[in-house]
C-alpha cells in the first residue's frame, strides 16, 4: 500500500483521540444550554468555564480574560475593528500592522480604511521578519492599535513579539498578535510578553474546527463584534458550542506540555528535510533559519509550478502545500512570498510541508525520498526551467 504521509499541519490537524473522548460526552450526553439553569445546562456552563481556565492557563492570563469564538479570524476581526471603532471617537484612527499578515487581517484592515482608517504596513526583510524599532518610528500620536502576527502561517517565521510588546505598552498603543500558527507551538505568557489582545484557533493544536479565543487584557472593553444574547458575559452572542470548547480546552493542555521536548523532535525532523531538499539545484529555503516554527518547511524550486507539485506528491500519498490554505485555490502567488521579495516564478514554485508531533521518521524519510524525483519530472517538461537553464531567463 502507499503510505500516507499528512504534513499539511499548518493548514489542520487531526482531532486527538484525547481531544475527541473529551468531547464526546458534551456531543452526546452533555447537550444541554450553558444558559439554562437546570442541572443540564449547569453541568454544560462549568465544562466551558473549565476549558476558560485551561486556555488562560496555557496564555499566562486570567480565566475572565479569555473570550470563545468561532474561529481566529473572527477573532483577529474583533480585536482589529473592535478598538478601530472603540478608539476613533478619540482621534485615533491609525492601525500598524505588516505587509504579510495572514488575510484574516489583511483584509481586516483594508476593511477599515474604506471607513477612512489610516493604515501603516511595515515591510519585512528578506527572511520575513520586522524589527521593533521599525514598530517603534511608526507609532504616531493618533496610532490606536499595532497587530502583528506571532508566527507567520508560510513560512513559520517568529516576530519579535515581547520587543514589540514592550514598545507598544511604553508608547501606550494596543497591541494584538494573530497567534494562531504559535499556540502550542511556542512558549507565550500575554503578560511577560505584554500582548494586550491574542486570537487562537482550536483546529491548529489538534482540536475541531469552528473554535478559537480571543484574549482581551483586563480593562480593555471592545464593542461587540456580534450582538444577541448575553453569551460570554455579554460580549459574544451565540449559543456556545460546548462540546469544541471542551475540545479546546483539552487540546491546548496537550499541546502546552513538554514543549521544548516537542519542539526538538520535530526541529530535527524539519532539518533533515531542509537539508535534504536544499540539495536539490537552486533550491531556496524561504524564511528565517533559526526564528522559525519547529515544524515549518518552505521552499522554492525554480521552474515548477506549485500546483503540479502538489497533485504530484498526492499521487504518492502526500498532503501539503503550496501557499496558506485559505489562499491554495488561487493561481495567484503567494502574498507572503513577494513581501520576501521573491519573483513571481519562483514564488509560484513554493512548497510548504508542515510537520508536527504526530510526524515520524518513516514519514520523514518518504518525503525526503519523494520530492527530488518529482521536482525532476516537473522541471523536464518545464519551458520555463529551460529558459532558466540556456540563462534566458534571470531570476531576482
Amino acid at each position: 500500500m502507499k503510505r500516507f504521509v499528512y504534513a499539511d499541519n499548518a493548514a489542520t490537524t487531526q482531532i486527538s483521540d484525547e481531544v475527541f473522548s473529551a468531547m464526546e460526552y458534551w456531543l452526546k450526553e452533555g447537550y444541554g444550554n450553558p444558559s439554562s439553569i437546570y442541572a443540564k445546562g449547569r453541568d454544560a456552563g462549568h465544562a466551558i468555564e473549565d476549558a476558560r481556565k485551561s486556555v488562560a492557563a496555557a496564555l499566562g492570563a486570567q480565566p475572565a480574560e479569555i473570550f470563545f469564538v468561532g474561529c481566529g479570524s473572527e477573532a483577529d476581526n474583533w480585536a482589529i475593528k473592535g478598538t478601530a471603532h472603540k478608539l476613533a471617537a478619540k482621534g485615533k484612527k491609525h492601525i500598524i500592522t505588516t505587509t504579510f499578515e495572514h488575510h484574516a487581517v489583511l483584509h481586516t484592515c483594508a476593511a477599515l480604511e474604506k471607513e477612512g482608517f489610516e493604515i501603516t504596513y511595515l515591510p519585512v526583510d528578506e527572511k520575513g521578519l520586522i524589527t521593533a524599532q521599525q514598530v517603534a518610528d511608526a507609532i504616531r500620536p493618533d496610532t490606536a492599535l499595532v497587530t502583528i502576527m506571532y508566527a507567520n502561517n508560510e513560512i513559520g517565521t517568529i516576530q519579535p513579539i515581547p520587543e514589540i510588546g514592550k514598545i507598544c505598552r511604553e508608547k501606550g498603543v494596543w497591541f494584538h498578535t494573530d497567534a494562531v500558527q504559535a499556540v502550542g507551538n511556542v512558549p507565550i505568557n500575554v503578560v511577560e510578553q505584554k500582548i494586550d489582545m491574542l486570537s487562537m484557533s482550536g483546529h491548529k493544536i489538534h482540536a475541531p474546527k469552528g473554535v478559537g479565543v480571543l484574549y482581551i487584557k483586563k480593562g480593555i472593553v471592545l464593542p461587540n463584534l456580534i450582538d444577541g444574547g448575553g453569551q460570554e458575559r455579554g460580549r459574544r452572542a451565540g449559543t456556545e458550542n460546548v462540546a469544541s470548547i471542551v475540545g479546546l480546552g483539552r487540546a491546548i493542555e496537550i499541546a502546552c506540555s513538554n514543549l521544548p521536548e516537542k519542539n526538538e523532535r520535530v526541529r530535527a525532523m524539519r532539518d533533515r528535510i531542509i537539508d535534504a531538499l536544499l540539495e536539490i539545484p537552486m533550491a531556496r529555503l524561504n524564511g528565517d533559519r533559526e526564528h522559525r516554527l519547529a515544524g515549518n518547511i518552505n521552499i522554492s524550486f525554480p521552474g515548477v509550478e506549485g500546483e503540479a507539485l502538489l497533485l504530484s506528491l498526492d499521487l504518492q500519498g502526500i498532503c501539503a502545500s503550496s501557499g496558506s490554505a485559505c489562499t491554495s485555490g488561487s493561481l495567484d502567488p503567494s502574498h507572503v512570498l513577494l513581501a520576501i521579495g521573491l519573483s513571481h516564478e519562483v514564488a509560484h514554485g513554493s512548497l510548504r510541508i508542515s510537520i508536527n508531533d504526530w510526524t515520524t521518521d518513516e514519514d520523514t524519510d518518504h518525503i525526503i525520498a519523494s520530492v527530488p524525483p518529482i521536482i525532476e519530472k516537473l522541471r523536464s517538461m518545464s519551458p520555463m526551467w529551460e529558459h532558466i537553464m540556456k540563462g534566458e531567463l534571470v531570476l531576482a
